[in-house]
């Protein structure tokens, strides 16, 4: 059996043009060997698998390379590479610190390559310093770690630091076509871009994908057996779930998510996956920002197709509940209920405005259409209107005596029943408008205008004696109805008659708000008792009138006081407490 080398070593870049993704840093690293600027210690930091050490055995080869040397030379004399997770003591530094002393026997530099250099020790941090300070003239120093945090901050000042980024899928997508031309393997173009998705930004990452879906599907490589491989959701999935949704077909949604739990999937990532998905149907409705769909061509004109379905409305509404469901999902305790119950709300925000396109009818015209029928309007609904009945008063004012008070007896007559009319509404309007409203206030003010003529009501004087009569028996009766505050504010003060004028004084500004308040209940019951319509109330407040009313125990002790003095001497004699 031949040994087999795997993609991330066989196709390990040479030279800086090799680097993928990296333009920015090679070219610095080029241009500072060209012109002899090259710092002394160099800190490479960035995510696993973009090409850290990749470059900085290119940089220990090139810096050695006078062009008489033969194209597989590695200079593996002057290279020296430390794994500082394994290496991490005060001995391994100074072991090193040894090293750096001795001159190169071939080439012009040492260099020295740190990998995951976070993984020293603190004290082998501080026996490194000095040494990476200030090293002989000779020797070149490259520290490799994907946590920059966890180095001391004199290790960083020390050093000139360059930041990788992670692999762009385009540019990985790019370089897998290449390795798959090299090996003469068949390979769509998005199975490659599912796999350099799946990398999320480690081209070591795509490679080691790619070896294991080329050992699956052999020369042909599909998408299907990529996501069938690496056990992810097809774009297929969401764009069938999407039209579910766009459609309301509630029981077909609910039915593919069981499906695609029946497959091992997780809900939590089917879910998340659809907010990315209506993300991307956003982003592929406005041409300025296409370009942010990192889709292949295939793939990105369906996107393209689909957004025309979808409203811009529908799409941000579903980003958020979407992701509002990924954010509960790991608290929740029925899981999938809660991406269900989701789908549901999901596949009923267009459900209203199928129905506004289709109000004259009871079934939507769509189900019509598909069936080859006519579809037959509703008939407008009947509204019914009343008139108001014309009334003839007979406003024959009978007096009659009873226990010598004059009591006013209104009779009406009405001539026939209202009439009630059916008419067609030719405009529907809402119950809770302000037409209706302003209309229903109309109707009662002429309803009163037809029962009440205040001309004719009567005006008969009365006496200040009669007044309080029955402003004592409404008082009572207040009482007795369990309205005690009102009851309270009516005894305060007796009114006094000026004219139909009733004045009050009150202590206080808050007795006049609340008997204001309550004062229609009042005013009927005074005027058909006087048998005057006239009558109206004014109140006051006088503060200095709050002194007559004891209130607490040393108050109500004084105002006895007041009236006999011989209390306070019965107080003194038995020594009582007040």
């Amino acid at each position: 059996m031949e040994h087999f080398v795997v993609s991330a070593r066989k196709y390990r870049p040479q030279t800086f043009k090799d680097v993928v993704g990296q333009q920015a840093i090679t070219n610095t690293l080029l241009n500072a060997i060209e012109n002899n600027h090259l710092a002394q210690a160099l800190l490479f930091t960035g995510p696993r698998g973009v090409g850290k050490t990749t470059c900085a055995r290119i940089l220990a080869k090139m810096i050695n390379s006078d062009g008489s040397e033969t194209e597989d030379e590695d200079f593996a004399f002057n290279i020296f590479e430390l794994d500082a997770a394994s290496n991490n003591s005060v001995d391994d530094i100074r072991n090193l610190t040894d090293q750096v002393r001795i001159p190169p026997q071939v080439g012009k530099y040492k260099v020295y390559i740190i990998d995951e250099v976070h993984m020293l020790s603190q004290a082998a941090f501080n026996a490194f310093l000095k040494t990476l300070e200030e090293p002989p003239k000779h020797c070149i120093f490259i520290l490799a770690t994907t946590e920059k945090h966890k180095i001391i901050p004199t290790i960083l000042s020390r050093c000139q630091i360059f930041d990788f980024k992670r692999i762009t899928v385009k540019d990985a997508k790019e370089y897998l076509k290449y390795i798959a031309e090299e090996q003469s393997i068949t390979a769509e173009d998005d199975a490659l871009h599912i796999i350099a998705q799946k990398a999320d930004g480690a081209m070591r990452d795509a490679l080691s994908i790619f070896d294991r879906v080329v050992s699956f599907s052999g020369k042909n490589l599909t998408r299907q057996a990529v996501t069938e491989n690496l056990n992810v959701l097809d774009y297929e999935t969401y764009f069938t779930s999407t039209d579910f949704i766009l459609d309301n077909k509630i029981p077909e949604l609910l039915l593919q998510f069981n499906n695609t739990l029946s497959k091992g999937f997780d809900g939590h990532h089917y879910i998340a996956g659809l907010a990315s998905h209506f993300r991307d149907l956003l982003v592929s409705k406005t041409q300025s920002t296409i370009e942010l769909l990192e889709v292949g061509d295939q793939i990105k004109q369906k996107y393209l197709e689909q957004s025309k379905k979808a409203s811009q409305e529908f799409l941000l509404q579903g980003i958020e509940m979407a992701n509002e469901c990924d954010l509960k999902y790991k608290t929740s305790k029925n899981q999938r209920l809660l991406v269900e119950l989701c789908l549901m709300q999901l596949a009923s925000i267009t459900y209203d405005g199928e129905k506004k396109n289709n109000k004259r009818f009871i079934i939507p015209a769509s189900y019509f259409q598909k069936k080859g029928i006519t579809p037959i309007p509703v008939n407008k609904p009947l509204t019914v209107e009343t008139t108001v009945p014309q009334i003839n008063k007979k406003d024959s004012l009978e007096k009659t005596t009873v226990s010598g008070k004059a009591e006013l007896i209104q009779k009406f007559q009405v001539n026939e029943p209202p009439k009630i009319e059916l008419k067609a509404d030719t405009k529907r309007t809402s119950g809770l408008s302000l037409k209706s409203i302003k209309e229903k206030k109309e109707h009662e003010t002429r309803k009163i205008d037809v029962v009440v003529d205040e001309e004719d009501l009567p005006k008969e004087p009365f006496t200040e004696k009669e007044l309080i009569t029955y402003w004592n028996k409404f008082t009572n009766k207040t009482q007795e109805q369990g309205k005690h505050n009102l009851a309270s504010i009516l005894a305060i003060d007796t009114p006094k008659v000026k004219g139909t004028t009733i004045h009050l004084v009150f202590p206080n500004e808050t007795n006049k708000i609340e008997l204001e308040r309550q004062q229609y209940e009042l005013m009927g019951y005074l005027r058909k008792s006087l048998n005057n319509f006239e009558i109206n109330l004014s109140i006051t407040v006088n503060e200095e009138k709050s002194k007559k009313y004891a209130y607490t125990t040393r108050e109500k002790f004084e105002k006895l006081k007041e009236k006999n003095a011989a209390i306070e001497a019965l107080r003194k004699t038995f020594d009582l407490d007040i």
